[in-house]
């Protein structure tokens, strides 16, 4: 049962985690625009100097070039990482090259996010079973 002690206390933490959530919140909307360009449907067969060249090619400094390839087979899963020398290069290399034609496909450049935390867990193989090992019949 609840007692007259309990409302302002769960009023506290309320507060608190309500300010703690404006604060995060507040730093995310003062945060400038990044130098990390994520860049998407590249052609499979595309490498890294051939991306470097296409971003260099608008007069923009490049610092670091990285194509995702896939973990078990090598193979590129068809999207990149650009990094900027500056803001400024960042955002003149999206507007110019975003929906851009490369390689018989349009490419979608914009600026890169930070990955979504991942779930922890095991695979996806629950329960059932029981039986194992044992003679059926």
């Amino acid at each position: 049962m609840r007692g007259v002690a309990d409302g302002p206390r769960r009023d506290r933490t309320h507060r608190w985690r309500w300010e703690r959530a404006s604060q995060a919140r507040g730093q995310r909307g003062l945060r400038t625009m990044g130098t990390r360009l994520y860049v998407g449907n590249l052609p499979f067969d595309t490498n890294e100097s051939q991306l470097r060249e296409l971003f260099q090619g608008g007069g923009w400094q490049v610092s670091d070039v990285k194509i995702i390839t896939d973990r078990d087979t090598g193979r590129p899963r068809g999207f990149a990482f650009v990094e900027m020398a500056s803001q400024a290069d960042a955002q003149a290399a999206i507007n110019a090259l975003n929906g851009r034609d490369f390689g018989g496909r349009a490419l979608t450049v914009n600026e890169a996010r930070e990955q979504a935390p991942r779930r922890s867990g095991g695979g996806g193989f629950g329960g059932g079973g029981g039986r194992r090992g044992r003679d059926r019949y």
